[in-house]
């Protein structure tokens, strides 16, 4: 799959987002080493703490689904009914929820639109990383 079906993907499911609060709504859709696509999109909670990042809502429909090897992730996000102007780098939660299953490696595609990206990786965004290896003894 390409960056461009990617970042289509992680649009489609960002109009599914629930923001009712911050109106910045964002889509993710994570693609698996196996080939297929998991999505994703924001979830907020009047109380905060318990909304989810979109990147967290694909991650977990790909870890329940069996999957636990990933090759890249596509994020989108913007104000409601807004263009993107600014690339929607993933949060620090989910940039180590992220680490734990794709380490330094995985590709992260930050798009403005599909033919507006910027490519990364995980490593990049997450330098001296904390994943299993740390937990070896």
């Amino acid at each position: 799959m390409g960056d461009r079906e990617l970042i289509r993907a992680a649009f489609a499911v960002r109009e599914n987002a629930y923001t009712p609060y911050s109106h910045f709504k964002v889509g993710a859709a994570l693609l698996g080493k196996s080939g297929k696509v998991y999505v994703g999109c924001n979830i907020e909670n009047a109380s905060f703490s318990p909304t989810i990042c979109a990147e967290r809502a694909a991650l977990a429909q790909a870890v329940s689904s069996g999957e636990r090897e990933f090759e890249a992730i596509a994020i989108v996000g913007s104000m409601e009914n807004q263009v993107n102007t600014l690339p929607t780098s993933p949060c620090g939660v989910c940039r180590q929820a992220l680490f734990e299953f794709g380490g330094n490696s995985l590709r992260v595609i930050l798009a403005k639109s599909e033919e507006d990206y910027q490519t990364c990786t995980l490593g990049d965004l997450l330098p001296l990383g904390f994943g299993p290896k740390n937990l070896e003894s």
